[in-house]
């Protein structure tokens, strides 16, 4: 005995995704943004985002970005000025420190890219 499935058709009642929230995206702002994921792309670069992001009083000293990675001193340095030239973070220099903070309009930019409407 052959039982029939009923098909409910969704497509009558709601779209299959809701568009995103903001408007699409320029070609210049295509291209800068697609600098800005390739620097992240980079799970070292990711991470020191990530901890100069959540370091407590919103700025990091290089002296402390070290230790977590079994990296050298200069290949910090270069994962940094990535993530500077990218317009991620910025570096003030103290002494002999340089004191990283992340750039809170690029954050925000990012976080917002893919930002979904709120469901009804």
């Amino acid at each position: 005995m052959s039982k029939s499935l009923e098909l409910e058709d969704v497509t009558a009642t709601a779209p299959c995704c809701a568009p995103l929230g903001g408007p699409p995206l320029a070609e210049d702002e295509a291209v800068e943004l697609a600098r800005v994921f390739k620097a992240l792309s980079d799970p070292v670069r990711l991470r020191l985002l990530n901890l100069i992001a959540s370091s407590a009083g919103g700025e990091a000293c290089v002296c402390d970005l070290t230790t977590p990675f079994d990296l050298s001193g200069p290949t910090i340095s270069h994962h940094l000025k990535v993530l500077r030239q990218a317009g991620l973070i910025t570096g003030e220099r103290r002494g002999t420190w340089v004191y990283y903070r992340p750039v809170p309009t690029a954050i925000t930019r990012l976080s917002t890219l893919f930002t979904l409407p709120p469901t009804p």
